[in-house]
């Protein structure tokens, strides 16, 4: 039998790169698949495997988060004002 390796949320999540707080916000709002949780000692705690952490890692570029997205569509609402030149000083030599 093939023994296969089992991580926290918080290993998960340092595998990962990012907060544990971020973890598990983003999978009690559904953005990640939560993984299989197991009962040690009158607590759950959730069991992560490797595949389950890649499919993550494939998932957090698309998840959209606070700040980054909150006013994209008013920008796309907005038109660009057209670039011009500006009038650069010349330098005297001395």
């Amino acid at each position: 039998m093939m023994y296969m390796a089992l991580y926290s949320s918080r290993q998960a999540a340092k595998k990962l790169g990012i907060d544990i707080g971020t973890l598990s916000r983003y999978v009690s709002a559904g953005k990640v698949p939560a993984p299989a949780t197991s009962t040690a000692g009158g607590m759950h705690v959730s069991l992560w495997t490797e595949a389950e952490i890649e499919h993550v890692r494939q998932l957090l570029p698309k998840i959209a988060n606070g700040r980054k997205t909150r006013y994209s569509k008013l920008r796309e609402k907005q038109t660009a004002q057209p670039k011009k030149a500006v009038p650069r000083k010349t330098r005297k030599k001395k």
